[in-house]
């Protein structure tokens, strides 16, 4: 049996300041900073909860909802929903903050995954996740939609053998 591990062991929260370097000629955050620090904060979560260097593996969509602007102050919270057997999937979001006027807004939100590697980089197997609150029941229960979805994607797995999926999608032979 593998070890276990909670989910909230893994939780992590970064804080960045936007400055002019991080932004485009509109004085907006680039996307690619903002995937950076997405990846970064992500990362450290699925080293948390493995104890291992990690390699990303794949990002889902990342959505720009909110424009964020020079001067926000950024906040990113990451935690794993669920670990497999060697690769972790590890929930974003991402929060803008302007602090003189007071307000705050979901700027982003994406699933990263993440396998664990061990001294000779190969692929090790992960402690299991332990989803506790009911939020991490919920992202724990879609997190193997997601990632049969992401298989499928990727052409590393046939759409009939998602059977996580075909009740969503009516894959029914």
């Amino acid at each position: 049996m593998r070890k276990q591990k909670s989910v909230k062991e893994s939780y992590v929260r970064m804080t960045e300041l936007v400055l002019p370097n991080d932004t485009n000629t509109l004085n907006n955050l680039m996307g690619g900073r903002m995937m950076h620090w997405m990846d970064i904060v992500s990362a450290i979560s699925a080293q948390k909860h493995s104890n291992r260097i990690v390699v990303t593996a794949s990002v889902d969509n990342v959505s720009f909802r909110e424009s964020i602007k020079l001067g926000n102050v950024i906040t990113l919270e990451a935690q794993v929903t669920r670990a497999f057997s060697t690769s972790m999937e590890v929930h974003i979001t991402v929060w803008a903050e302007d602090i003189p006027s007071g307000t705050k807004v979901k700027s982003n939100e994406a699933y990263f995954t993440f396998v664990a590697l061990d001294e000779n980089g190969q692929a090790v197997t992960v402690p299991e996740a332990l989803p506790e609150s009911d939020e991490e029941k919920e992202q724990y229960a879609g997190a193997l939609r997601r990632r049969q979805l992401r298989l499928i994607l990727g052409g590393r797995m046939k759409p009939h053998d998602a059977n996580e999926l075909k009740a969503i999608f009516d894959l029914a032979d």
